[in-house]
């Protein structure tokens, strides 16, 4: 490998470290940020219907069930700001550990509270100016009282239920892009294919984008609440942890439960946050909601939505702005901002580590492959050093002060230098 082509190496290696970066450390409604969150995770796939894995504290008392795996590091908030942290899992009977009150929850629920009404935008109603995507990962989730069976491929009627939720939106003035493209079958890679469908609904720059799900769990009463009168499904928010945004998709989170259960008491159960990103590392304000279970009527799960819907415009354009997060102070979180600068040092720490790798064994030898790096390093400063400095000569009219001539600009060769230095110390 000669020199010229030993450069040319090192600056496309630059360049696609730049551009990898690029891609990961994006604005939240610019282009979806590359993630492989989920690509080796070959646990059993969410919402299976039947499997129930419950949650308990200390003492034995439940605290939340679900129809997905849970691990050592989850999170649940209840509706109240309750936060479990789950320390051990053992089959499908999982440990948490109560660890305090959640400040930024007690802060929305006292300031939701603290109104008559949830304030609403007119701005939304008069111009639009906001839209909101929905879609399903989980296209096949159905409700067997309703729809005969818990799963119908490619159809599901979870796609009435997103439907529900799409038409309050539009009532509410939002203009709506809801996707109904399928992501069968239900297994590890539905959430690869999805993210196509949430990358492609990423280009109208919605407010927020919304993946409607269904539980799997067997027991309808865990879900089933009579709320404003109707019987409807509660709701569970989930979050996932492995995306650099975590902490913006949880705020938000918080934020749509506090004021959507002052509209409508306890339509929302609780926050789980669990291992995964469930392709919320494409915005802040993406979330994936569960109404209710397979159990559960549709009609009911559609209700529950509708009432999710409701408090969504406070949320993302109340005319009375709702109170600054508890230190946050208006800024982007630590955790957001170091995952980018984490991505940028993976990125450059697996370029030089295989760069020098692929160096060494075409070199042959450390002595051969040390020559090459110094001989890089000449190379390199000799491609970026100094320039000869360039001479300005001026004209008769600049010497007289004349400010309407442009001074001529050029570069002499090296005898008018000479001359010139001669001229200087005759002169002299």
């Amino acid at each position: 490998m000669n020199r010229k082509k030993l450069i040319l190496s090192a600056l496309l290696v630059l360049g696609v470290s730049l551009f990898s970066y690029c891609l990961i450390a994006e604005k939240p409604n610019s282009r979806p940020a590359l993630s492989t969150a989920g690509i080796f995770d070959k646990n059993t796939p969410d919402h299976i219907a039947g499997r129930t894995v419950t949650i308990i504290d200390k003492q034995g008392k439940v605290l939340s069930k679900m129809a997905r795996t849970a691990f050592a590091g989850d999170k649940l908030y209840t509706a109240e700001g309750r936060i479990y942290l789950v320390k051990k899992v053992s089959g499908d009977r999982t440990q948490a550990q109560f660890e305090g009150m959640d400040q930024q929850i007690v802060a929305y629920n006292e300031y939701y509270s603290g109104q008559d009404t949830v304030p609403v935008t007119t701005e939304l109603a008069e111009k639009k100016s906001s839209s909101v995507a929905v879609y399903h990962t989980h296209s096949d989730e159905s409700y067997v009282p309703s729809d005969g069976k818990e799963s119908v491929p490619f159809k599901g009627g979870i796609y009435q239920v997103g439907s529900a939720l799409a038409d309050t939106l539009q009532r509410k003035g939002f203009e709506v892009n809801y996707s109904q493209t399928p992501h069968d079958p239900h297994d590890n890679n539905a959430y690869a294919r999805s993210r196509r469908t949430a990358a492609e609904l990423m280009k109208n720059k919605p407010a927020a984008i919304f993946d409607i799900h269904r539980d799997g769990i067997a027991d309808p009463s865990y879900y089933r609440s009579k709320i404003d009168g109707k019987y409807v499904t509660k709701l569970r928010l989930v979050v996932g942890r492995e995306n650099p945004r975590m902490s913006s998709n949880l705020d938000f989170a918080k934020r749509l439960m506090a004021a959507t259960n002052k509209m409508h008491p306890s339509v929302v159960k609780e926050i789980f946050v669990g291992k995964g990103d469930y392709n919320q590392d494409l915005m802040p304000t993406a979330l994936l909601v569960e109404a209710g279970t397979h159990t559960n009527s549709r009609e009911e799960a559609e209700r529950g939505v509708a009432m999710l819907a409701d408090a969504v415009p406070s949320v993302l354009g109340a005319t009375t702005a709702a109170p600054a997060a508890p230190g946050a102070g208006g800024k982007p979180s630590r955790a957001a901002e170091g995952g980018s600068w984490k991505a940028l040092g993976w990125i450059i720490g697996l370029v030089v580590v295989g760069g020098f790798g692929f160096l060494l064994i075409s070199s042959g030898s450390w002595e051969n492959a040390k020559k090459r790096i110094l001989s890089l390093g000449r190379e390199l400063t000799g491609f970026f050093g100094p320039r000869r400095p360039v001479l300005r000569k001026q004209g008769k009219e600049d010497q007289h002060h004349d400010k309407k001539k442009v001074p001529e600009v050029y570069e002499p060769d090296d005898n008018e230098v000479l001359n010139d230095v001669k001229d200087d110390l005759t002169k002299d």
